[in-house]
Formats: C-alpha cells, structure tokens, sequence
C-alpha cells in the first residue's frame, strides 16, 4: 500500500495494464473503428466486441467460470473463437485451444490433461467434442460456437444465446504477470503430451517483441492465417487489438480468398507460412495486379526456400520480414528484418538463408554440448533468455528443468552465427519435424507404427521438401517372415493420427544403421534421403501427399 500526496488514506494499487485490458481500452479509444471483418462482409467495430465478450464473461461467470478456470477450444477460426480467448483474459481463466485436426484419441488424451470445465467446439467438432467430454469427465458447459440450433438435445448450448444472455459489464478481474492465460499443447501424443502452461507476463511480453521488430505502421488492417489454435494466431490478433488494428478473420486459409482480400479488401499486411506463400504465387492473376497498397509479409513457422523468397518479393514489392522462435514455449528469438531482405536483394543472397538476428529484448548464446559458447562458424545449440517464455510444463517437472535449465531455453535448435551475427539454423536436435508449419514429434507416429504386429522397429524422420519445408518419412524393419505394405501403414496411421502426421513415404528396409549403443542413427537416414538413397536394400511404396 502506498498513499497519495497530501492524502492520509492509504491506496491499493492494481497491477499495470495487462493483456486483459487492450480491447477494452481501443474500445474507448476507437469505438467504431472494426476490430473484426469476415469473409462475408459482416464488421465488428470495437465497442462491438467489447460489449460481446462482457456478455459472454458474465454467462460464463454465471456458469462457474472463475479465474483459473480452464476452457476448451476445438474449432476453426472464427469472431467467436477470439471471443472467447478475450473473455478468459477478462476473467482470469485460463484458454486451451485445441488442434482442430486431431483425432479423436489425441482430443481425448489432451482434454483428459487440461481439466476444462467448458468446452467451445465448431459445428463440424461438435461429436469429438461430446464424446471427450464424456469420457474424461469434468466438464461442466459444452458450447456450440455456430450451427443454427446450437446442437440442442444433445448437451450443447448455442454460442449466441450464451452472449444474449450476459450482461455488458466488464468483470474487472485483477490478474498479475504470473497468472496462467494459456495452457498450449506441444502435439497431440498417444502418450504424455507437453502442456505449455503461458502466463500473462509471457504474452505481454511477446506482442512487445512484436511491437519492436515487425515494423507496423499506423491503421493498419491485416491478416493471419496462422490458425487460432496456434500461440502465432493468438499473439498476431491480439497483437492486432492493442494496437487498435483490424483483423481479417476467415475459418480456415483459402488461397483464392486471400488473394481476393489482398488484390481487392484493402489488406494492408499478411502473416504467412512459406507452403502458403507458394500457393498464392500459384494462383491465376497474381502477377497482374498493383499491390503498392500493401505494406509487408511477415512469414515463419517453417523453412523459407531462397527461391521462392526471392519471387515473393519481386512480386508483392512490400517489405518482407521473419519471424523465427519457439513461440510455445519460448516466444521470438530471432528476426530477419526488412532492411537485410533489400540487402539479399541486392546482392548478399546468403541472407536468405538465414534467419536473421537476435531481436531486441532477447538474450541469445549458441553452445556446446557442456554450455560454453562456440566460436563464430561453429555449430551450436541456441538458448535464450527473456520474459516472452513459459512458465512449464503441465505436471511435467523434470522436463521443465531441462527446458529452462539455470534460466536459458533451449527447444534443441542448433544453428552458426557468422561475423555479422546472422544466424543459420543447422537441424534440431530433439529431431522434430516442421511440416507446412505444424510441429510433428517423430515420436508419436513412430509409437502408433510400433502397434502393427509385423514392425520389428521403426524410424520417422523429415525429407526436405521445397513445398512443405519437409514430408514425413517412415523406416521400418519387419519381424522375420512378415509381410506389410505402404498402405496398410499408411491406413493405420490415420486411425490413430491426425492427417498431416500420416507419412507421406515408407520405407521397408532389412535393416537400420546403428551405433555402437544399438540406438538407430537418424543422421544417417536423413543422408540416405538427401542423396536419394538408402542404408540397404528398400522395397519403397511411395504414398500421396496428405494435405
């Protein structure tokens, strides 16, 4: 307590403005100004979703939502989905967002760790949703978030009416920089699943990176299609919402669309993966039209070919700026900015090829396996300190000391840093694979192929694709006398995973290269890949790309 000049009555004072508080404040700030436009045309001005997400507090708090609480998203992108994430920062609770391309064993699992006392699901996931809730138990409100009738009779109740129903007075709960905002779930595992357990002081401090390095200009209307389920789709619009922006939200990315709001909607700057860039530089048309209103791409969450970096750019003409980070768990790490993309372009090529520098705010060491910094050229592991990190891991301890180990991050990123202090990512060693932008833990698939009574062993690991940034690659070895093809694999990969985890390619070798320790030699598989070929004899059976 501290008291005012000239005042004998002690004050309490509130905790500085917070996260919560961004909408309300652009509310009073701009209240006409759209904070959200659909596809459709339907506009949302600020005092608008304020006014909506008070509401939908109030009917939530009449419900037993408190602070702490948590609740559950399954669903695609949508105005309501982003209300309901601002209602938990409104109320202290705690949002769980959900991969909407899970299956059903993997929602059932990461439900079954969160505890939700509400779940939120989109009309298309209203089944998933009913059936995990009923099998973990606990949930106390199941809401439809569209659909005419709110899936009435069968335990839901419809998203619209719950808003209708409150009352337009903002909560004002009192949260400090270490209460929990977010619980994200690092893959969706047939074991333990890595819970990310995010606080109010992470997220603050990431839409602050933001504000430093992404070079936003004023009044801008912009576009994520980073999916809402992702910290990136979160961050980006709630970013979006301090700083008075509007956002253009549309279910799911569709290339025509985009290029429709780019070339037509008045779109002023994009978030994109590198799969999407090239999609759109696909499209009939692109190359005829003037898009000197368009400010900048922000891209990441996967490897950018130079190629097709350099196409992008000489098309679009706006400012081109990377992100790179392990933004779950540790949030931006590094930036290639605007200004080094001219540079690439006007000469120093091997800047794209890297992913930029250290950014403000962030503390960064490339090290050896016993934590000492290597020297320039050197390859090392990343590890970084700011206050854009998790808190931990949910109920997983030991993890989280290895993750946070003596207060640096570490997400097993290896890289070199030139003279400049550019840095160029060479592989993870925690072996994760990043396809079209979605994390993919080898571990998962290789535990659902090790079912399959005739696998005697199995490796999964990433091939190098210039359109995904890499596909998933299964090796397997068979029990003597066992007979298994591709399909079959591949057939039961999709009842246990979600679609872009099934591997595009397997791969029936008689056997794998092993070290000394009989552990498999990953390296080995992935330079068999790379030249085109394999550590012995292969009865390969190729499968489509999955989308």
């Amino acid at each position: 307590m501290t008291s005012a000049p000239g005042q004998g009555e002690a004050r309490v004072y509130e905790p500085m403005i917070g996260v919560n508080d961004y909408l309300r404040l652009n509310a009073q700030r701009f209240p006409d100004r759209d904070c959200f436009v659909t596809d459709d045309g339907r506009r949302y001005s600020f005092v608008e979703v304020d006014s909506r997400v008070n509401r939908l507090s109030s009917s939530l708090a009449a419900r037993g939502v408190t602070k702490g609480s948590r609740l559950a998203i399954l669903a695609t992108d949508s105005v309501a989905y982003y209300e309901v994430v601002l209602a938990s920062l409104k109320l202290g609770a705690t949002y769980v967002p959900l991969n909407n391309r899970l299956t059903q064993a993997e929602v059932t699992t990461l439900l079954g760790r969160a505890e939700p006392v509400a779940v939120f699901a989109s009309e298309r996931y209203l089944d998933t949703a009913r059936e995990s809730a009923a099998a973990v138990g606990g949930v106390t409100t199941l809401v439809a978030l569209d659909g005419a009738d709110g899936g009435e009779g069968e335990g839901f109740e419809a998203y619209e009416a719950l808003v209708e129903a409150g009352q337009d007075v903002d909560p004002r709960v009192v949260v400090d920089d270490t209460d929990i905002v977010g619980l994200a779930f690092t893959s969706g595992t047939t074991g333990l699943p890595k819970g990310v357990l995010q606080s109010h002081g992470m997220i603050k401090a990431l839409l602050s990176l933001q504000d430093n390095e992404y070079e936003y200009l004023p009044g801008e209307f912009r576009y994520t299609a980073s999916p809402a389920f992702h910290i990136a789709g979160q961050a980006l619009v709630l970013d979006h919402i301090k700083r008075g922006f509007t956002t253009l939200i549309v279910p799911q990315f569709d290339v025509a669309t985009t290029l429709r709001w780019i070339q037509e909607g008045g779109l002023t700057g994009c978030f994109l993966v590198p799969t999407m860039i090239r999609r759109i530089l696909d499209e009939p048309g692109v190359r005829d039209a003037d898009y000197s209103h368009f400010r900048s791409i922000i891209y990441g969450a996967a490897p950018m070919p130079p190629t097709l970096l350099t196409e992008a750019m000489e098309v679009f003409g706006c400012r081109f700026i990377q992100a790179f980070g392990a933004s779950t768990e540790g949030g931006m790490q590094a930036i290639l900015t605007s200004e080094d993309h001219v540079r690439a372009l006007a000469g120093e090529t091997h800047l794209l090829g890297s992913i930029g520098r250290p950014i403000s705010g962030v503390e960064m060491r490339i090290v050896d396996e016993n934590d000492r910094d290597v020297a320039v050229g050197e390859v090392g592991e990343i590890i970084t300190r700011s206050d854009a990190v998790m808190s931990c891991y949910l109920e997983m301890p030991e993890k989280t000391a290895e993750a946070l180990k003596d207060g640096w991050f570490r997400a097993g990123d290896l890289a070199r840093r030139d003279e400049e202090g550019f840095l160029y990512l060479a592989g993870r060693s925690k072996d994760m694979i990043i396809r079209g932008g979605e994390n993919i833990y080898p571990i998962e698939i290789e535990t659902v192929l090790m079912d399959l009574p005739a696998v005697a062993s199995t490796a999964v690991v990433g091939r190098p694709s210039d359109y995904w940034g890499e596909t998933v690659v299964a090796y397997l070895t068979l029990h003597e006398g066992a007979d298994l093809d591709a399909e079959t694999v591949r057939a039961h990969c999709k009842t246990h995973l979600a679609g872009f985890k099934v591997p595009e390619e397997v791969l029936i070798v008689p056997e794998m290269p092993l070290n000394a320790s009989g552990k498999i030699l990953k390296r080995e598989l992935r330079r068999f890949l790379v030249e085109d070929g394999a550590p012995t004899e292969v009865s390969q059976a190729a499968a489509g790309v999955s989308s």
